[in-house]
């Protein structure tokens, strides 16, 4: 009776236990003299590693962690992986030493076509070998940084298809020219996507990464991968602790789930199946900017529905969904849905 009670008792536990999360970080900018938005500190970029150096973060190369994923295996325990996008000089200059000196693994995401034109304050491809030669993972952010989500004005469906397919591999090809690297995933530039892109994406044998918050596991879209930003306001340590804080809903369905907004239904409505274990569902909420979206929950007790109370505005915006762990205390589930409305401004 007592090994029946107990194990009993043990399946109860892993029950409520959350599946093992990861939290993927993006950087751009490591300097004092650039956009604060897309900007952090060679201060506090060393004050998040110092915190993820006392706090037990295991600080993972992105392909380790998306190898996981792939694989349908758990990912390490508070696993943590470093992004920068962009391949500004500064990711040499003022990141590079400093991720050496923490001995912490990163990826930096860049535009071929940007590094050979040398359009901006760009990383030269000779101190882009010399980061690869230093175990630096170098991925795609397109050809010329373009955005991707839908055809520009008057060009066809089909047009703008075979350009995209033209930019991702034929970046691809200039990172493996130069640095022998091929793994085969993008980071949207924008962080702008849609269903026909993730289609090619996946058609390609791409990873598909965003800038949609929120963490990893193992019914994370690979089309559509979250990362937190870690720069401007989100650069703070009491913002991102909170974030290395969350763990990653477990999905069953994407409901309706379309980041493109078309005019007629905007605002728009973001449904999700979720598996409701780890939570009350009473107590989930969505945030549109400044308001708080109490969602239905359908009879399945599985699907909730949220619909802000006005239009989204031209261009990239977003919900929120969060809500506490029961099983995890100061932990928060959380899922973020990217909208675009229209074209977005840069």
């Amino acid at each position: 009776m007592k090994s029946t009670l107990f194990a009993l008792l043990l399946l109860g536990l892993t029950v409520l236990l959350p599946a093992r999360a990861a939290v993927i970080l993006i950087y751009h900018h490591i300097a004092e003299d650039t956009p604060r938005v897309s900007s952090t500190t060679e201060d506090e970029l060393r004050q998040h590693l110092t915190h993820l150096q006392e706090h037990g973060f295991d600080v993972v190369g992105l392909d380790v962690l998306l190898a996981k994923l792939q694989a349908g295996e758990p990912v390490p325990h508070n696993a943590v992986a470093i992004t920068f996008d962009d391949g500004y000089v500064n990711n040499f200059t003022a990141a590079h030493p400093i991720l050496m000196e923490f001995g912490m693994p990163y990826t930096i995401f860049i535009s071929p076509g940007d590094i050979d034109n040398r359009t901006g304050p760009v990383l030269s491809w000779e101190q882009i070998r010399r980061m690869s030669d230093d175990g630096v993972l170098v991925a795609n952010h397109a050809m010329h940084h373009e955005k991707m989500a839908q055809p520009e004005p008057g060009e066809s469906e089909a047009d703008w298809l075979k350009r995209m397919r033209q930019t991702i591999l034929d970046a691809e090809q200039r990172i493996k020219e130069e640095t022998g690297q091929s793994h085969r995933f993008l980071a949207y530039p924008y962080g702008e996507f849609s269903p026909k892109l993730e289609t090619l994406v996946k058609e390609l044998g791409f990873i598909g990464i965003g800038q949609q918050s929120g963490a990893v596991g193992p019914t994370t879209k690979l089309t559509r991968v979250p990362r937190f930003p870690a720069a401007g306001r989100f650069a703070e340590m009491s913002d991102l602790a909170q974030k290395l804080r969350t763990l990653p809903f477990t999905i069953l369905e994407h409901v309706q789930a379309d980041p493109m907004v078309s005019r007629d239904q905007n605002p728009p409505t973001l449904s999700l199946r979720l598996q409701v274990e780890d939570f009350r569902p009473s107590q989930l909420r969505c945030y549109a900017g400044m308001e708080v979206i109490e969602p239905d929950w359908l009879d399945d007790g599985q699907t909730f529905v949220a619909t802000a109370s006005k239009p989204v505005n031209r261009g990239r915006s977003r919900y929120n969904c969060t809500v506490p762990s029961i099983s995890k205390r100061g932990y928060f589930y959380w899922y973020s849905q990217p909208w675009l409305f229209g074209r977005s401004s840069d």
